[in-house]
Order: C-alpha cells, then structure tokens, then sequence
C-alpha cells in the first residue's frame, strides 16, 4: 500500500483510458468518472498505477489535480488513487459512493494516510 499512500497530498497527472460514459472492455460496466493512470508508476499488478479522478464532469484525456486519499482493496493488490481538482474535497463516504460501481467487486477502504 506504501507505493499509493504516499502520493496522498500530493500533485499528481493522471491518463485518463476510461472516461465518463465509456464502457468497460471485459465486463461493460458504464464508467461514472474518469479513470486513468500514472504513467511509469509501477503498481504490484505489474501495470501503472490507476486513479480515479473525482469531480470532473466531462470526459477529458490527461488531468492534473491532487491525490487526497487512496482505494485499499485487501483482496487484491491493485490499490487505486483517488485524485481530484484544485480545492475539491470528499468524504470517504462520498468517495465510496462514487467509486462504487466498480469497488462492489472489492473489500475497499479509503485510506487518507
């Protein structure tokens, strides 16, 4: 979990690969929020690090905001971040809320530090 948490806080520029409205490509669920990755930030599934960027409500390619907390799956090794723009802020219930329609596959928590 270190490799994640310890973007907490910080600037972080997210590639986004499944915008709003897109469908996921195995399992067709329908993307709520932008989702991406760090590019070159190896996560332990061997892929880069994913991110979940809240708050923005069009589809966009690239998005640069903070990471204020992180997605802990405890059964499974994909942690994901939960970036989001400028003077944003969420619960860990709104972040939950949000992130949902994918992490009801997980055990997940939100971990601030």
């Amino acid at each position: 979990m270190d490799y994640a948490t310890r973007y907490i806080g910080k600037k972080v520029k997210v590639t986004i690969d499944r915008p709003i409205g897109s469908k996921h490509p195995k399992y067709g669920d329908i993307y709520p929020v932008n989702y991406g990755y760090i590019k070159g930030v190896i996560a332990p599934d061997g892929k880069d690090l994913d991110a979940y960027v809240l708050g923005v409500e069009e589809p966009v390619k690239e998005f640069e905001g903070k990471c204020i907390a992180v997605i802990h799956r405890s059964d499974d090794e994909d942690d994901k971040l939960i970036v989001v723009p400028k003077g944003k802020e969420y619960s860990d219930d709104q972040i939950m809320a949000l992130v949902e329609f994918q992490e009801k596959w997980f055990k997940s928590e939100v971990v601030r530090e």
